[in-house]
């Protein structure tokens, strides 16, 4: 888990990175080692500061890798880890399972502020980072409903700079919480995490989705059978749609579990045009389907609800975003 520096009681960094060198001294008169104060001081390599930032932040060197923002490989990191903890003479944290060493979490604090100055600084150097926007979604919105949505916020802000990630509720609701997301667009199942915020946006119900050859011609069909021998495809059990999907089955006193989980809808699409089985979806207004695949509604099962979520408050971008989503989707609706 990432450490927490509320914990501690150490001065913030302020200032260029020539006063990191001061750090060293802190941690060398501090080591269980002693092996520090008997080495001559140097300053401390910047760029193994910055890769042991994102390790302690991210809780360890595996999820570092995955959210540092230029190509390094995790065998890299490693070793330029092992450079700065060999030049400090301590241990900054342990490997398995991650967590940090007192002294990593006392260089960790130092640092922390610094590094995560660098972006914002950088934007405002830029002209601001209130034209920058980081948008998760999955793979259907960002594809069909993003980018009209996004030429309309343009026309408010013409040097708008998106950065995408596709992904579903818990992965978003993660990035939102480690301030990696500044909105996100998914299907919301219960309430959001403590911080992140949501308004509602569209209701859509369950459907099953049949190649276009399937005699089936309602749900009621397959409830009657004794035993449902049709493949079910569908996204993993923790997201919104099969778990409300299993909760409509409980009423019915019926089980039916998927032989085949994917990732995504436009997956779902995939496996049953070609013949695999029937899919489980949910009715996307105005999303067209392929000419292969027939809708069957899945009458008596409770909706999901589409939802917008923001961690904090909202800029003026944000805003617009949400104002934008909740147009549309009034628009989808109506």
């Amino acid at each position: 888990m990432p450490f927490d520096c509320s914990m501690l009681d150490v001065p913030p960094v302020h200032g260029s990175p020539r006063h990191l060198s001061r750090g060293r001294s802190v941690l060398a008169s501090e080591s269980a080692t002693g092996t520090l104060a008997s080495e001559p001081l140097r300053a401390m390599n910047i760029h193994h500061l910055e890769l042991f930032y994102y390790v302690a932040r991210h809780g360890g060197i595996s999820e570092a890798v995955r959210n540092i923002p230029y190509g390094i490989q995790q065998p890299a990191v490693s070793a330029q880890i092992i450079q700065l903890e060999e030049s400090l003479g301590v241990t900054l944290f342990n490997r398995r399972p991650f967590s940090l060493t007192a002294g990593g979490e006392k260089l960790f604090c130092f640092i922390q502020p610094f590094f995560d100055g660098l972006e914002p600084l950088a934007d405002e150097l830029r002209g601001g980072r209130a034209q920058q926007v980081r948008f998760g979604a999955s793979g259907t919105v960002l594809r069909d409903h993003l980018p009209e949505l996004a030429q309309h916020v343009r026309k408010k802000f013409p040097n708008l700079k998106l950065t995408l990630r596709e992904g579903h509720q818990p992965q978003l609701e993660t990035w939102l919480q480690k301030q990696e997301l500044d909105l996100a667009v998914t299907l919301l199942e219960g309430k959001p995490p403590s911080g992140i915020n949501s308004v509602p946006l569209l209701k859509l119900p369950l459907v099953l989705l049949l190649e276009k050859s399937c005699r089936l011609t309602s749900a009621e069909e397959l409830w009657k059978r004794d035993k449902i021998e049709e493949t079910l495809i569908s996204l993993p059990p923790y997201e919104a749609i099969p778990k409300h999907f299993q909760q409509g089955l409980s009423r019915l006193g019926i089980d039916w579990f998927p032989r085949i989980e994917v990732t995504s809808l436009a997956l779902i699409e995939t496996y049953v045009e070609n013949g695999y089985g029937i899919g489980l979806s949910v009715a996307i207004p105005h999303h067209k389907l392929s000419p292969k695949i027939r809708v069957l509604p899945l009458e008596g099962f409770p909706p999901v609800m589409l939802a917008a979520l923001w961690p904090g408050k909202t800029t003026p971008l944000v805003q617009a975003f949400l104002d934008e989503l909740q147009h549309r989707a009034q628009g989808l609706t109506n």
